[in-house]
């Protein structure tokens, strides 16, 4: 069985195509992407309206490139991203694979796009345990308990208010280092001291939720520590404050990670998500993992980021796991819960 994957959530338009195989192996055939990361730089983030227009100018010769990789002319299901993401975004994709998955009279599998950040990584490991997976991401920070790609997924905990992706960003446009925020800082940091600064852990108190996540205080203490440097007459240490910065976003991340192992009983954890191809993050979560006797997963780096590769390796999971096609009427749903594997 091939499947071809279409995801267009936020700012990249991938088309991937995978065959699943007997054993209940993927088989990677083509990943193409198109990025508009440079057309939403000189904003300083994402913009919607430009996402969208992007997108549509890319669907096509990013399907062509893919069945060209793949050499097919015809796959035998389509599956899309029908959220969470950025509504208009979400539609161009969605209206795309409805109208060829029309024409060449295949079924169309409407998946969800975390659970293909999650998905994507038995393309390089094979077979997934129950595990928990950390997904990070510009819109998203999850905990998420898998017991199969095929069935709900259960989530442990999420952000209470910014993702850490985004406080990635925001903190690097504070320190002027540009957008995406995520590989400028994790450069800087490379010449930083992480222990310079001892910047807050956001809900790790004994009161606050075990498995939820907070950043909006983190990054109003590197705002306030870059003024005060300012005020004193003193130019902000920009790599001692990146170095201390992810420090600890990865100390509460890996830290409420591996003890949610502990706390459900698996010894496997996923990372998943464009910002878990911070070295920091991969860093201290395979020491911690090592510590606690825990496998770690991490996908290649490209693989974490938006790809229509995952969309592709989880609608083969749906499929296998006995799910009905979805209609072609099926809408986008921008807010869609974790829980929802495919409609």
């Amino acid at each position: 069985m091939i499947v071809l994957g279409v995801e267009s959530s936020c700012d990249e338009t991938g088309v991937g195509i995978v065959r699943w195989n007997p054993d209940h192996t993927t088989t990677l055939l083509a990943d193409e992407v198109a990025s508009s990361v440079e057309e939403h730089a000189r904003y300083g983030g994402v913009v919607p309206e430009v996402a969208s227009r992007a997108h549509l100018e890319a669907i096509v010769p990013t399907m062509r490139r893919a069945l060209s990789a793949a050499d097919i002319t015809v796959p035998d299901a389509i599956a899309v991203t029908i959220g969470p993401g950025l509504a208009g975004a979400l539609l161009v994709g969605v209206a795309a694979a409805k109208a060829y998955a029309a024409a060449w009279d295949v079924p169309l599998y409407a998946v969800n796009h975390l659970g293909g950040h999650v998905a994507v990584d038995t393309l390089e490991h094979g077979p997934m345990p129950p595990c928990v997976a950390l997904l990070v991401s510009g819109g998203h920070t999850h905990l998420l308990h898998v017991t199969d790609l095929g069935a709900p997924i259960v989530e442990l905990g999420t952000t209470v208010d910014d993702a850490a992706g985004e406080a990635f960003d925001k903190v690097a446009r504070l320190l002027g280092l540009g957008f995406p925020g995520g590989p400028a800082l994790d450069a800087a940091a490379r010449h930083g001291d992480r222990n310079a600064i001892r910047f807050p852990r956001g809900m790790t108190g004994p009161r606050d939720a075990r498995n939820d996540f907070s950043f909006s205080g983190l990054k109003t203490a590197v705002a306030r520590h870059v003024e005060k440097c300012r005020r004193d007459g003193i130019e902000p240490p920009v790599a001692d404050i990146a170095a201390s910065f992810q420090e600890a976003v990865a100390d509460v991340l890996t830290m409420k990670a591996v003890r949610a192992c502990a706390d459900v009983g698996v010894d496997t954890l996923v990372l998943g998500g464009g910002a878990t191809a911070n070295s920091r993050i991969r860093s201290m979560a395979q020491e911690r993992c090592a510590a606690a006797g825990i496998t770690l997963r991490v996908p290649k780096p490209r693989l974490c980021t938006d790809n229509g590769v995952m969309i592709a390796t989880l609608g083969a999971h749906v499929i296998a796991g006995g799910a009905q096609p979805s209609e072609l009427t099926v809408a986008t749903d921008p807010g869609l819960s974790v829980q929802v594997s495919s409609y």
